[in-house]
């Protein structure tokens, strides 16, 4: 395996498979913030008010400008849904992950296995 800096040289298997699994799930969250982004910039948008003043999902401008126009609540509840998501859904609960960053936890079986 690839390992430049030498994070994994002391041949930790519990280390490597840590940072395997970050790697994964971090990956999985940049692959669906890139959908976002691009659905948004093709001009989609959820319906409906995003504040009580009146300002709508439509008023908030595309990329990092939408940081200064979504409401400091709004930003709030983004950094506590991502927080529970990190700290309660995107784990290996149940423990029958099949491997480091399988996440199904007995939810879904697709039947890939058997191919």
């Amino acid at each position: 395996f690839f390992d430049p800096l030498g994070l994994v040289s002391d041949g930790n298997e519990a280390n490597f498979d840590r940072l395997r699994y970050v790697e994964i799930k971090h990956g999985r969250v940049a692959m669906l913030a890139v959908v976002g982004y691009l659905i948004e910039e093709a001009g989609v948008r959820l319906p409906g008010e995003i504040s009580y003043d009146g300002t709508t999902f439509a008023d908030i401008p595309s990329g990092f400008d939408a940081l200064s126009a979504i409401p400091q609540a709004g930003l709030l509840q983004i950094m506590l849904f991502a927080g529970v998501l990190e700290l309660f859904v995107m784990q290996d609960v149940t423990g029958e992950g099949e491997h480091v960053g399988d996440f199904r936890n007995g939810a879904l079986d697709y039947g890939w296995d058997t191919f």
